[in-house]
């Protein structure tokens, strides 16, 4: 038998690279091995910039503005031949960020070929260990892929729960607490609550900080200093990390302490796990018969009985979210401690943080288009409350115990009144108003609780969705 890993082009180990590659797409530009190296390259390129811009090194020369723009243009310019010059010349030094070192050396030659330039490559990487280029690219990839491409994904989703809170903020809707008939509410108050949660943990990711670090092997400047005495290192290293739109970290060892990863993860799977509970609400009120899955979107539902629609989208969601959720939190969990001054285990760690974005962004994309294949279904809903006529036992008892409260006669233990009439058996609206009749209750307070309905028992359901505006 072939073997599959020989085949071209080659076959996907992981889904995301195979058959989810279209929806995760936007995040190799930001998240991939190719996008490390290329931040890489813009990082050692802004670096040399920024000495020589700074005089940092006596006797440096000034970069034109054209060599300036040749070496950025290296960055846009990052193909599929430098990807693979990148390889080649890694598999010689056995190490990906001196790789990098070396093709932009190369770079540099052709940029500036005066021979009296050639000291000028030697400020590519210049006291500079490894972490300090890493750490500041992945500061920087973690920052595009949450902001141009989570994030308007993850507010697209919001808008579509919102929407339908909005939509249906009147529909009233059987409450179960515990998986039993309790206080109505309306639908629409139920998706509101699911969107104010998702909305402050977007406030969240979008106010996280990116932290970033250039001080030398141990976090000392001690290369820096004994290099070039009289430069203020700390200051040349804030406006640098400041310059590339990160917030400077003056106190680490070799490596950052990626303690804002963590604090970043910890909300990004917190918003997964609210998003969870959307799916497992919505699956259950579409057995419930509340939502109807519209049909004729290209699915064929089951494979057997042909009269099924499955909610597929809310159960790939849910799988999804368990696996991003998995690498967020060993991600948090791992990143924030490392062994003295340095050991490697965050460099492994850190490669998979692309996987745990892509399966976010998966189930974003699945809550969506599951969101999109719904219709509400009021007559179901109105059936639920017709059939359940003891939820009002709530509201009066809680009326018997007002007027209790005020002195009024004969208003003595409503609650195991209530209990008496409605605990493990059904009643009817006439059990209910005969009930009620029999109370001796003040005419306008018997009247108000006559007319009650299981279906106008919703409180301020309705007018709390308008929290939302001013979320």
């Amino acid at each position: 038998m072939s073997s599959l890993a020989d085949a071209m082009p080659p076959i996907a180990l992981g889904p995301l690279d195979g058959r989810y590659r279209g929806v995760v797409a936007p995040l190799v530009d930001h998240l991939s091995e190719p996008a490390l190296n290329r931040m890489r390259v813009h990082v050692e390129i802004e670096w040399l910039i920024h000495l020589t811009d700074g005089q940092v090194v006596p006797g440096v020369r000034v970069l034109t503005d054209d060599e300036r723009g040749e070496l950025r243009a290296v960055v846009g310019h990052f193909d599929t031949a430098a990807i693979e010059e990148l390889a080649d010349t890694e598999r010689v030094t056995q190490h990906d960020v001196k790789a990098v070192e070396y093709f932009l050396k190369k770079r540099l030659t052709d940029i500036a070929p005066d021979p009296q330039d050639a000291g000028l490559a030697e400020l590519i990487h210049f006291c500079c260990t490894s972490e300090d280029i890493n750490n500041l690219s992945y500061a920087l990839m973690v920052q595009g892929a949450v902001h141009q491409v989570w994030l308007p994904r993850a507010h697209a989703l919001l808008g579509t729960v919102e929407d339908m809170a909005r939509d249906l903020r009147a529909v009233p809707l059987l409450a179960h607490t515990h998986g039993q008939p309790a206080t109505p509410t309306t639908i629409g108050k139920e998706f509101a609550v699911l969107a104010w949660r998702l909305r402050r943990q977007l406030r969240r990711i979008e106010g996280a900080e990116f932290l970033g670090k250039l001080n030398g092997a141990t976090g000392t400047f001690g290369a820096h200093i004994a290099a070039v005495p009289g430069a203020d290192w700390p200051t040349v290293s804030r406006t640098f990390v400041e310059g590339l739109g990160l917030t400077w970290n003056p106190l680490t060892t070799q490596i950052e302490s990626h303690d804002w990863q963590a604090e970043l993860y910890s909300d990004l799977a917190r918003f997964n796990r609210i998003l969870h509970n959307l799916c497992t609400d919505v699956w259950t009120y579409i057995s419930m018969g509340y939502f109807a899955q519209v049909r004729g979107q290209g699915t064929v539902g089951s494979s057997t009985m042909p009269h099924k629609v499955n909610p597929i989208r809310f159960e790939n969601a849910e799988a999804n979210l368990e696996v991003s959720n998995a690498l967020f939190d060993v991600l948090a969990a791992t990143l924030v401690s490392s062994r003295l001054q340095r050991d490697l285990t965050d460099s492994s760690m850190q490669r998979n943080i692309g996987t745990a974005f892509g399966h976010s962004l998966l189930a974003i994309d699945n809550v969506v288009r599951g969101l999109a294949g719904l219709d509400a279904v009021p007559e179901a809903m109105a059936a639920d409350l017709d059939a359940n006529w003891e939820v009002l036992g709530e509201p009066v008892q809680s009326a018997m115990r007002a007027l209790a409260a005020q002195g009024v006669p004969g208003m003595e233990e409503p609650y195991e009144r209530l209990k008496e009439l409605t605990r493990g058996r059904r009643i009817g609206q006439e059990d209910l108003i005969g009930f009620v009749r029999g109370l001796g209750l003040p005419p306008e307070v018997e009247e108000r609780l006559v007319e009650l309905t299981p279906q106008t028992y919703v409180g301020l359901a309705p007018a709390l969705v308008d929290h939302l505006g001013h979320g």
